[in-house]
């Protein structure tokens, strides 16, 4: 996730007492496979090097003499960084990203990553299994830079952000050397302006005729980002090769999920065999749900109570398996579906229901619970907090179900309840 997106996320980095690794939690989103975005930028005008997608290994060579470049760059199609330093599982094989020559050795390559597993620093000890990997034509930098676009709320539209030092964290850079941060308050209504993308492409170090050609990329990148909807593109690195070309050789684009009606094109790129299948099955009952590593599953209706939940399960000396939020006006077929949801983790030990009704109703909640218990059967302790509109109902329908819930007056006492149950 790039810096300057990170004011954005829904889960930032610290909430109250619970710390996390923006690496390891998914944000929901649409996220592109690189191949997929090199696709976009082709479209867009953006220069990118020769590239070919395979899904079979035989299909190697021909994408290989296809491309006829000197040396090839063969890398696994997976959405997580930190590829060239994975491993696959099944085989030990070291680098989800490798330099070849020949067709041969690429297909050699490729049945070495598809259909396996990798892992890196950004995926889960199981890994995450490759079922596309991309060949491209290898180029070579003289430098490294970084070009980006990205809506931000502080100017009131989009910005474009540049700095001669690519090809690295750009967190880092912003931290030890901002003065090498250079950005531009794109006007959303008039477009970029050309004077602004020539002051860029100089602070860059472009010279000469270079400058016009860096220009006519940066433009072509804000026609890609305003006609798709995208709140962020991100290139790293804006590359000028030794023989004085430039490319946009990896990219980082992220949409506006509101304008997935009229990006039908685009968000039917969409992996879902990429992402956590329980935020997949969430997505589908408008359920806002993030997989944690803790016991106590957690459903909430509202993303601050629902954060705020999680912190007190923290204080009180347990950890929360789950982000929940059902929203304020959930069916009880939704609740049913999230309360189904939060079981299938297998790590979940006891579950946490924390409802403060308004639109949504507690009896609705108290339904979907007891008729969610049943059809899975559930086994392990259940603590619910109910308060709000049709409170008196809803516990009326607890207490009549017949289940083993326990109940709390209020949060404080249902985290207690939750944590004591672990102990039990």
């Amino acid at each position: 996730m790039s810096y300057f997106n990170s004011v954005r996320t829904p889960l930032v980095k610290t909430i109250g007492f619970l710390k996390f690794n923006p690496s390891t939690y998914q944000v929901r989103h649409l996220d592109l496979h690189e191949y997929q975005s090199k696709q976009l930028m082709d479209k867009f005008g953006v220069n990118t090097q020769k590239w070919r997608v395979v899904k079979q290994a035989n299909e190697a060579t021909k994408a290989a003499d296809e491309l006829n470049a000197k040396e090839l760059v063969v890398k696994a199609q997976v959405h997580a960084g930190g590829r060239g330093k994975g491993h696959f599982i099944e085989t030990g094989f070291k680098g989800g990203v490798h330099l070849c020559k020949t067709g041969k050795e690429a297909e050699r390559l490729c049945k070495e990553m598809l259909g396996k597993h990798l892992v890196t620093k950004q995926t889960t000890a199981e890994g995450t299994k490759v079922q596309s990997v991309m060949l491209a034509e290898s180029v070579d930098p003289a430098r490294e830079l970084y070009l980006a676009i990205v809506m931000d709320r502080k100017y009131g539209g989009p910005v474009m952000i540049a700095s001669p030092k690519g090809g690295v964290d750009i967190e880092s850079v912003a931290e030890e050397t901002p003065e090498l941060i250079f950005k531009e308050p794109i006007d959303i209504i008039g477009g970029i302006k050309s004077e602004q993308s020539k002051r860029l492409a100089e602070k860059l170090g472009f010279t000469g005729e270079k400058v016009a050609i860096a220009q006519k990329q940066m433009e072509n990148l804000y026609q890609l980002f305003i006609k798709c909807d995208a709140t962020q593109v991100e290139v790293n690195p804006f590359a000028e090769t030794t023989d004085g070309k430039i490319y946009a050789m990896d990219a980082k684009i992220n949409f506006d999920d509101n304008a997935s009606f009229r990006q039908k094109e685009i968000f039917a790129m969409r992996d879902f065999a990429e992402e956590d299948q329980r935020e997949v099955e969430a997505s589908k009952f408008g359920l806002n749900y993030i997989g944690l590593d803790g016991t106590i599953g957690c459903m909430v209706n509202g993303a601050g109570l629902a954060m705020a939940t999680m912190d007190i399960i923290k204080l009180k000396g347990g950890t929360p398996a789950n982000f929940l939020d059902v929203g304020g006006s959930a069916s009880e077929e939704a609740v049913t579906e999230a309360f189904k949801i939060v079981t299938k983790d297998p790590r979940v030990k006891s579950i946490l229901v924390n409802i403060f009704g308004g639109i949504m109703k507690c009896d609705i909640i108290a339904s979907g619970i007891v008729n969610a218990s049943k059809q899975i059967g559930l086994t392990i302790p259940l603590v619910v907090r109910l308060e709000g509109t049709n409170v008196q109902l809803g516990k009326q329908i607890l207490e009549k179900s017949g289940l083993n819930i326990i109940t709390a007056n209020d949060l404080d006492d249902a985290a207690v309840k939750a944590v004591a149950t672990l102990k039990n």
